[in-house]
């Protein structure tokens, strides 16, 4: 009988940072693929840096990797994609308010599809590693 506990079994929280960095990664990938703007590892850093630098530093006011789970990945998505899409579109000197909300409609999901896909997995993967 498997051991009662209210725990999610998942990855550890290394893990789990590397891999939603590695989500940022491919979410930039298909933003750049998608904008025809060739994907070079200067325009990854560029698109996924300030995305992962909004979500790694809302992560732990959220207890994300303290309490990996549906409960804090929404809020650290919605806070941290929204944060690192705010702050590329200020650096890069883009307006926010005109064409900034389209991409910030168009990063939101996609991100979130995406991490949604990575820590489903991550979970699974933790599951059988712990057996």
């Amino acid at each position: 009988m498997p051991p009662t506990t209210s725990r999610i079994r998942t990855l550890p929280p290394v893990a789990l940072a590397l891999g939603d960095a590695a989500v940022f990664v491919l979410w930039a990938a298909l933003g750049l693929a998608r904008h025809a703007e060739g994907i070079t590892a200067a325009g990854l850093a560029r698109n996924a840096g300030f995305v992962a630098l909004g979500w790694f530093a809302v992560a732990p006011f959220l207890r994300t990797y303290a309490r990996p789970g549906f409960r804090t990945l929404v809020p650290t998505w919605a806070a941290g994609v929204t944060l690192g899409v705010v702050v590329r579109r200020t650096a890069l000197r883009r307006p926010l308010v005109e064409d900034g909300l389209g991409s910030l409609l168009v990063a939101l999901p996609v991100a979130l599809v995406l991490l949604l896909a990575w820590r489903a997995a991550a979970a699974a993967l933790g599951r059988l590693v712990r057996r």
